[in-house]
């Protein structure tokens, strides 16, 4: 009978994908069936998550990404980014407002920025894919405060494991610059560097407000709204997520996963705790590194597993990526090796500063990050202010290194 439905209707490959994904759903709605009280726990604990942390301290930032897109503040710093954003990472000037709000707020607001852009169409495919995946960065004050304050209860270790992220993140940029360039100049080549100033840039501006009329109501509705929909997809997915990881525990499926990576990790000798917290860092970051900083290991392999945790990024935190891009053209396929060499890189680096000694009081940085000496949590205004002058530091230094490149190119 089975054959005869073949011969009658071939299977493509397309095909397999789309039945292995309904045979997986029909597996996940048995085991929701058969453990309806881990279903439980999983959603309650998914929606604290969301609801404690994610909603307030995503929110502001979005919405004020929205207002700031709408009004035409991104035109503005990609005529006076462009002398840096081109010539380091083939990317339009545009892209350091997606700099600047990855470094304040993480995954996925970088990637959601950066399809609006390409929406827009101020970026090319290629430029987009580079973009979203060297700025998908871990939340500054999520590796400051959380991961060092909060789990590990030793601050010094933040500028460890922020630092070896953050020079991951450069070098990957960098790199993609030159292995998968596209079009160097794209849509800015009636534009030379040297006429990218400041009064060019307020021109573009008020050309921009001028086209786009609209009042002030109509602007916050619209950002409001899409800033809510946005985080409502990221509360699902972090639920689910959840769920699932309590179900692959029961099962047993992470310690199967464990066993793999440790054979795939096995040139940085990590002990079998550490591999059970990378497991669980494969399915969400948060998780992994609470359960690395937890282990009995030595303070170089935790940092180390959860350095590549950060660069992984988690599959939760793919999955709102890949929600953002909905309605695009994007592929998640670069995004996804790209956070493959971040995990790696980032792993590298962190052994190195680690490695050197490192301390937080030797930085130029200690006074910014200096509140969360002595304090195993702050509150989330705390970490909403703070990670505003994270994002103001990151695009006040690139606004320096734009005018002081524009200089150079004009001598």
């Amino acid at each position: 009978m089975l054959s005869k439905l073949y011969l009658k209707y071939p299977l493509r490959k397309k095909d397999l994908v789309g039945l292995s994904w309904t045979l997986a759903a029909l597996l996940l709605m048995l085991s929701m069936l058969i453990k309806p009280e881990l279903v439980f726990q999983g959603a309650v604990e998914g929606l604290e998550i969301w609801w404690q942390i994610i909603l307030p301290s995503l929110l502001p930032f979005w919405v004020i990404s929205e207002i700031l897109m709408k009004l035409g503040f991104v035109t503005f710093l990609g005529v006076l980014m462009e002398p840096i954003m081109r010539p380091l990472f083939h990317v339009p000037g545009e892209g350091g407002f997606v700099v600047a709000m990855g470094v304040s707020s993480g995954a996925p607001v970088n990637s959601m920025i950066t399809a609006e852009l390409y929406r827009k169409k101020m970026c090319t495919k290629n430029e987009a894919h580079r973009l979203m995946s060297f700025t998908a960065f871990s939340s500054p004050l999520f590796m400051l405060s959380a991961v060092a304050v909060g789990m590990f209860n030793q601050p010094e270790l933040g500028i460890v494991i922020a630092g070896g992220h953050y020079l991951a993140s450069l070098f990957l940029g960098l790199g993609m610059a030159f292995l998968y360039p596209g079009n160097a100049r794209g849509i800015y080549d009636t534009c030379s560097y040297g006429e990218c100033s400041l009064i060019r840039a307020f021109k573009a501006l008020i050309r921009h407000q001028r086209r786009e009329k609209k009042g002030f109501g109509k602007l916050m509705g619209d950002s409001l709204s899409s800033a809510a929909f946005n985080l409502i997809n990221i509360g699902s997915f972090i639920v689910i997520f959840t769920v699932l990881i309590k179900l692959f525990n029961e099962a047993g499926l992470v310690n199967l996963l464990s066993s793999g990576l440790g054979f795939l990790f096995s040139p940085f000798n990590f002990s079998p705790d550490i591999l059970t917290a990378l497991a669980r860092g494969f399915f969400e970051t948060t998780l992994g590194s609470q359960t690395a900083s937890q282990t009995l290991a030595p303070s170089l392999e935790k940092i180390t597993a959860v350095a590549i945790m950060l660069g992984w990024s988690g599959l939760s935190v793919q999955a709102q990526v890949a929600s953002t891009l909905y309605g695009t053209d994007l592929s998640m396929k670069p995004f996804v090796a790209a956070r493959i060499l971040h995990a790696l890189l980032a792993s590298l680096f962190t052994w190195f500063l680690f490695s050197s000694g490192l301390e937080l009081s030797y930085f130029p940085l200690a006074p910014v990050l200096g509140p969360l000496k002595g304090k195993a949590s702050l509150s989330m205004l705390s970490l909403i202010i703070l990670s505003l002058k994270a994002g103001l530091i990151a695009l006040t230094s690139l606004i320096i290194m734009s005018f002081a490149l524009s200089y150079f190119k004009k001598k």
